[in-house]
């Protein structure tokens, strides 16, 4: 068997390591030569450094060269340039292969979730579209520090596939055939965690922390709902678990963006200061968007719309989350009279 992975960030280098180390060559498609030839000596620095790649990770600069053979295809690019990338490979995939979507967002305009992105523009079925998502920092993994994921496939034996092609001694991939809640999941906890993030910035502390934690849990709960997915799925790893990592570790992209939109930055010195904008703030207009065509209520998330939007500070998205009507915890629960 044989893989390419579309993308050459920390996830995408490290997705691209743990499939050699289970055993599966894999050729990583990195856009500028000059990452190409360092991945090609064998490290990624810029995105994954103090770590030596396998020598069965090789990188080039061609998509069309990267998938050629290639079984199975995991693409790691910021959700909302995905389809730009991809565009050029639309139908060129063999006959059994398998994408796999290792991103966490919706794309903005459509609302698609990244595997029907996957589906519609490489003109895949969705039976062989796969998703990883779970607490996932690429640097502890690259580390070789113990973690769990989950790899979520409408056909349990293609989940399998997957697991079975990225699991290693220290990576441990459950399966699961809830695509829908998982990539949920993935794609709204990264717009909570900003909002963390934006909240530890503004200096505010640990209970602070933990009710926006809780609370955005209850919203990713109630928008998978509305949309069919399992229960079951967001007290997992891809839920709570992919949800607690993202908004407490220091090495979460979204969190730290947000804290500096805490600390008073615009998005754009946010981004000039993280290089480049967070998923969270990508995608938090299309979550809201979602959400609103569902009649599903986000007050978080709609708060960090206003902030990245610049409709309103963080002061005062607290001041309106605090105002709110007061109503009994659980998820459907109506406001008091």
């Amino acid at each position: 068997m044989r893989a390419a992975v579309i993308g050459s960030g920390a996830w995408g280098t490290t997705f691209a390591s743990l499939l050699a180390q289970a055993g599966t060559p894999t050729t990583i498609w990195a856009r500028r030569r000059e990452v190409a030839e360092e991945i090609n000596a064998g490290t990624n620095e810029r995105y994954v450094p103090g770590h030596r790649l396998p020598s069965t990770v090789r990188a080039t600069t061609s998509r069309s060269q990267a998938v050629y053979g290639a079984q199975l295809v995991a693409v790691a690019l910021p959700s909302q340039e995905a389809r730009s990338v991809l565009g050029p490979l639309g139908g060129t995939l063999g006959e059994a292969a398998v994408a796999v979507s290792l991103m966490k967002g919706v794309e903005l305009g459509t609302g698609l979730r990244m595997s029907e992105l996957l589906t519609q523009v490489l003109g895949l079925p969705p039976g062989r579209v796969a998703v990883v998502s779970g607490p996932n920092l690429a640097d502890e993994i690259a580390a070789g520090q113990p973690t769990g994921t989950v790899v979520a496939a409408q056909d349990e034996a293609v989940a399998r596939l997957v697991a079975s092609s990225c699991a290693t001694a220290t990576f441990r991939p459950y399966t699961n055939t809830d695509v829908l809640g998982v990539e949920l999941c993935g794609a709204v906890k990264n717009v909570i965690a900003l909002a963390v993030g934006a909240a530890t910035g503004h200096g505010m502390g640990d209970n602070s922390r933990a009710t926006i934690i809780s609370r955005g849990l209850v919203e990713i709960t109630r928008l998978g709902l509305a949309l069919g997915a399992r229960p079951e799925t967001f007290a997992g790893l891809a839920g709570v678990g992919d949800l607690v990592a993202t908004c407490s570790s220091p090495l979460s992209r979204n969190q730290a963006f947000g804290r500096r939109l805490g600390e008073g930055m615009s998005v754009d010195q946010a981004a000039a200061a993280s290089r480049g904008v967070a998923e969270g703030a990508r995608s938090a207009r299309a979550v809201l968007d979602l959400a609103l065509a569902q009649g599903v209520e986000m007050p978080i998330t709609a708060g960090v719309v206003a902030v990245v939007e610049g409709t309103a500070t963080v002061a005062e998205v607290t001041d309106v989350l605090l105002a709110r009507p007061r109503k009994a915890e659980g998820v459907h629960a109506p406001p008091h009279e």
